[in-house]
């Protein structure tokens, strides 16, 4: 069986990868993120799946639909119904944004660390061509 038990808030704090994939399971999955200053997740939608967001460091942007902003603090969480178009950008230009999602069900594959934006992109758009 694959349990995670640990302390999410240091995991996050420490993490220096865009996307690290801590957990998986059957209809869920733990990823801890880092956007450096000026940095966005970028626009995405998942139809089939549920997103949670905690940050536990910076100050977040996040952009959901075509009209909804809201400012998040360390501490603050968001929840993205699946369908729903988001975006989440540091507000910072020079610290650093912290925070960990978890997708119900899984959206990466197991294991799956990009060390930077750019590599996650590059693996995204390998996996649809």
């Amino acid at each position: 069986m694959n349990i995670f038990v640990g302390d999410i808030e240091k995991l996050t704090e420490m993490n220096d990868n865009f996307r690290e994939v801590i957990f998986t399971g059957k209809h869920s999955q733990l990823v801890v993120m880092r956007l450096r200053g000026g940095e966005e997740i970028g626009l995405e939608v998942h139809e089939d799946v549920d997103q949670f967001f905690r940050i536990e460091e910076g100050e977040a942007e996040f952009k959901l639909g075509n009209l909804e902003r809201h400012h998040v603090s360390p501490g603050g969480a968001v929840l993205v119904p699946a369908g729903t178009y988001h975006n989440v950008i540091n507000r910072s230009d020079t610290e650093d944004l912290k925070l960990y999602t978890i997708y119900s069900p899984p959206n990466h594959p197991e294991g799956t660390v990009h060390a930077t934006k750019a590599e996650a992109d590059a693996a995204e758009a390998e996996e649809h061509s």
